[in-house]
């Protein structure tokens, strides 16, 4: 979600999650309730459960390092799940505007620069725009030294 960006779009992302520190039993995110946030995991786990057939269902835990809530994000759509601390956590969350103006916008201008690149390739020149937007989207930045082997 966050590969589109650039070192210095990614600290602004950094520096503009909030730090939200939850207790043991404490409700992160309800199932079907609105969300505007996704939450990163520094310390703590949490169960994930989902009501099937009624009754609460396990799914997962989330520990340190993963993220959670990136669908209302994405989707503006109700929590799929509820998140509930196992242990006392410390979450970092990002709120949707921020990641709209930030993550989407950044993931906007690389599609389009790759796509301008693509249109000036000769190989490609009879591609159409969806064609080149899809080959767009799978291509991924690399970065090598000087003198480095690229293909062997």
């Amino acid at each position: 979600m966050f590969s589109a960006l650039e070192e210095s779009e990614a600290t602004i992302v950094i520096d503009a999650m909030e730090e939200k520190r939850y207790k043991h039993g404490d409700v992160v995110i309800r199932e079907n309730d609105n969300g505007d946030e996704l939450f990163v995991v520094e310390t703590g786990k949490l169960k994930c459960t989902k009501i099937i057939g009624g009754a609460p269902k396990f799914l997962k835990h989330y520990e340190p390092g993963e993220a959670f809530g990136e669908l209302a994000l994405l989707y503006n759509c109700p929590r799929a799940a509820t998140i509930e601390a196992d242990d006392d956590c410390l979450l970092w969350s990002l709120d949707r505007a921020t990641f709209n103006h930030i993550v989407k916008d950044a993931a906007t201008r690389k599609r389009e620069q790759y796509e301008d690149f693509l249109k000036s390739v000769e190989l490609l020149s009879s591609m159409d725009h969806y064609e080149r937007s899809k080959l767009a989207d799978a291509l991924k930045k690399a970065n090598f030294k000087a003198g480095e082997t690229i293909i062997k």
